[in-house]
């Protein structure tokens, strides 16, 4: 059985659309006009044990309204959904105990208390034994590297120590799905590639399902085999990260380093990426590129040529932003 399936989960906010005027407010007072924003729209896919799947989408696409259904902290307008054979918005006790929602921008720990007293709090709430507590806390302490500051307190922490005693507080429990929105958000590089170690080596050692959203596509990289491209609230994209740019990208790389200075110019063959007197990056069509290098290899001196790949994260940031422009024509489209 997955550890979570949702099926046709749609979550519509109804809102007042309040006119202007004052007769305008005065029949508003009898007959209300209201707008409908469909954050999420028919979301369905399912989840094995121990899979790490990243969970993208441009700002407002969703993502989170989906993992707080998840969580049970949002009741859907209309779908099922189950995480470890529980319905999430029944809220039951037994699904508490066994997954975490970490986000990234909301704080878990008391800000005036040790994060050592934090921690007892939740060791409380979740009834877990003392000999337990210590051992899992001193071990993720000890692999988060912050054994000695767990008596500091939570608000004279760095924004990185805070976030791994964030995560130390998700997982003393020991749960068996862990939701994370934008875990590394905010943090220096030395701190978000420790936290990535972390999230790798957890997920290798305790099968832990995970639900990754980041805008940071390294996290996204470094972590997942699959991907869940959400926009608009409906998923356009499930499947192996590494389908994304057989599947959406058009162009490829090609890079080139010249045996002398070179005064050409290159932009009727492809798009110039970057450009030195001795060396240049174009982005050229897939279809064309053969035939673009060859004419290059004819008309220069060139010592190295290299072709590649569009990074992932060039690929996702165009396709948002061709779906975004889509979807403003479509608004723009009388009925």
């Amino acid at each position: 059985m997955p550890a979570i399936e949702a099926s046709g989960l749609t979550k519509i906010y109804r809102t007042y659309r309040k006119e202007s005027g004052l007769w305008a407010s005065v029949k508003g007072l009898v007959r209300r006009k209201h707008e409908e924003t469909r954050a999420a729209d028919n979301i369905s896919f399912t989840i094995e044990e121990g899979e790490l799947v990243g969970f993208l989408g441009p700002n407002g696409a969703g993502k989170t309204t989906v993992l707080k259904m998840l969580s049970g902290l949002l009741n859907p307008t209309s779908g099922e959904a189950k995480v470890l054979g529980f319905v999430p918005w029944e809220r039951r006790d037994e699904m508490k105990c066994q997954f975490s929602l970490l986000m990234g921008q909301k704080n878990a720990l008391w800000w005036d208390l040790p994060a050592q007293e934090s921690l007892e709090l939740n060791r409380a709430i979740y009834g877990i034994d003392r000999a337990r507590f210590k051992k899992v806390v001193g071990g993720l302490s000890e692999l988060l590297e912050v054994a000695d500051k767990m008596n500091v307190m939570v608000r004279e922490l760095s924004l990185g120590e805070r976030m791994k005693m964030e995560l130390i507080s998700a997982l003393i429990h020991e749960p068996k799905v862990l939701f994370l929105d934008e875990p590394t958000i905010g943090l220096d590089v030395v701190s978000q590639k420790r936290v990535r170690e972390f999230l790798r080596l957890y997920n290798q050692e305790h099968r832990i399902v995970t639900m990754l959203t980041s805008h940071y596509m390294q996290d996204i990289e470094e972590l997942c085999h699959r991907v869940i491209i959400i926009d608009h609230g409906k998923i356009f994209f499930d499947g192996p990260l590494s389908q994304i740019i057989d599947r959406f990208s058009g162009h490829k790389i090609i890079s080139l380093t010249f045996a002398e200075k070179q005064e050409r110019d290159f932009k009727a063959l492809g798009e110039v990426v970057e450009q030195t007197p001795v060396s240049v990056q174009l982005k050229v069509p897939r279809a064309k590129v053969t035939e673009v290098a060859r004419q290059l290899l004819g008309a220069c001196s060139v010592s190295d040529i290299n072709v590649q790949e569009l990074p992932v994260e060039d690929v996702i940031r165009q396709l948002f932003g061709e779906r975004s422009a889509e979807n403003r024509a479509a608004q723009q489209t009388p009925a």
